[in-house]
């Protein structure tokens, strides 16, 4: 059995924050690992410390800046080649149905809830992401990011509705609910 690389992203959807894609060789066993949004956010920062003792893994961030100037598919494009360049495995699986052109990477549609080695870059893909946020939520108290976590809930656009957008927020991703009202 040869070895594999999990590799998930975190904050594709959100209208801020930074988007956060994981590689995760496994070297031992992690008890508890599932697809990181079915997990209570305790259980996930618990299972990641377990995570970064028990495995190889490298972790790319793009920013809301980089999504909006070079395009979400290139930033997980470049995330998913600078990860299978940086950890040397026999495999490469990707969780989704696209490899978004890169060779050599295999995909399969919820491998963060069937697969260990990528439910636990779901889980480091998505603790840093959620770290990253609410140290920005420190930083711009107004728009709540501590309760939405940078996604389209109704509070975050009425935020957006009423702030405008600050430095974080991806200006590209078109909102129905905001494009009478904005600028």
């Amino acid at each position: 059995m040869g070895s594999l690389c999990g590799i998930d992203e975190a904050g594709r959807g959100p209208l801020a924050g930074n988007l956060v894609v994981a590689g995760c060789i496994l070297n031992a066993a992690v008890d508890g690992l599932n697809d990181s949004k079915k997990l209570s956010e305790k259980k996930r920062e618990l299972l990641y410390e377990q995570i970064i003792l028990n495995a190889a893994y490298h972790i790319v961030e793009f920013s809301a800046q980089d999504v909006d100037e070079k395009g979400i598919s290139y930033c997980i494009k470049s995330a998913l080649e600078e990860i299978m360049a940086t950890l040397d495995a026999q495999s490469y699986l990707f969780d989704g149905n696209s490899s978004f052109g890169v060779k050599n990477l295999e995909t399969m549609i919820k491998a963060d809830a069937h697969i260990a080695e990528v439910s636990a870059a779901s889980i480091l893909a998505k603790v840093t992401h959620d770290r990253d946020i609410l140290k920005k939520a420190l930083i711009y108290p107004q728009y709540h990011f501590d309760k939405h976590k940078g996604y389209g809930t109704k509070l975050h656009i009425e935020m957006i509705k009423k702030y405008g957008y600050c430095d974080i927020h991806r200006k590209t991703y078109k909102i129905k609910a905001l494009e009478k009202t904005l600028f």
